[in-house]
């Protein structure tokens, strides 16, 4: 028998994990970082990574060994469309990968470099996944979660998530906002957020169209 107490804990877990998560990535804390501690900055980045996925494992751990009966499960025809979007989604995330500076995303660089700085180094650009939706790998990671069978536990930690990009990529872009300026506001207004929508697309050229005009009101250095 499933016991709810386990629902609980579960729900708790991806709570707690989201505010610290929220918590670690602030601009704040990062500034209050750089101030008393600036010969740690080089190394937050992968500090930050390395503690979200070390605290994310015994709740994906706890999700997957609950017990209980299972609330859908896809079948027939249905499960080939819900495995085909699985694979899509992966790939989705491999490809779109392409258009992040990895090494700095994961904080190689800035250890490498030595960087101090608060703000993320990476100037803005425009992938090709990028100019159909603002955030492409929490999009893929919503297909991935939903074309799954469900438990109750799989089915409150989907929703929980769901819920956690909804507001998550919200705060992502006060900080984007803050590095990149009008330029990240004008790129907001052309593209759809979290899910792709066929009126909020930029084109190619859009898109050429919108970097050029950022270039040209960069200021040349040292000017």
């Amino acid at each position: 028998m499933y016991h709810p107490d386990g629902l609980g804990l579960l729900g708790l877990s991806w709570l707690g994990y989201f505010v610290l998560h929220s918590w670690l990535a602030s601009l704040g804390l990062k500034r209050r970082v750089a101030r008393r501690w600036p010969a740690f900055m080089p190394f937050y980045r992968l500090a930050f990574n390395l503690i979200a996925v070390i605290l994310l494992l015994p709740i994906l751990v706890l999700t997957y060994s609950l017990p209980g009966p299972e609330i859908w499960r896809w079948q027939g025809w249905s499960a080939w469309l819900a495995n085909g979007a699985s694979l899509l989604a992966v790939a989705g995330v491999l490809l779109s990968s392409g258009g992040y500076d990895m090494r700095e995303f994961i904080g190689i660089r800035q250890w490498q470099n030595g960087t101090r700085s608060v703000e993320d180094q990476e100037s803005f650009h425009l992938s090709t996944f990028h100019r159909f939706v603002r955030h492409p790998w929490y999009f893929c990671a919503l297909v991935l979660i939903w074309s799954r069978d469900m438990t109750a536990a799989t089915l409150l930690s989907s929703a929980l998530l769901t819920l956690y990009f909804a507001i998550g990529s919200r705060l992502e872009e006060q900080k984007l906002i803050a590095y990149h300026g009008e330029i990240y506001r004008r790129y907001m207004e052309r593209v759809a957020g979290l899910l792709p929508l066929p009126w909020k697309y930029l084109s190619r050229t859009d898109a050429e169209n919108l970097l050029k005009s950022q270039q040209a009101r960069t200021p040349p250095a040292g000017s």
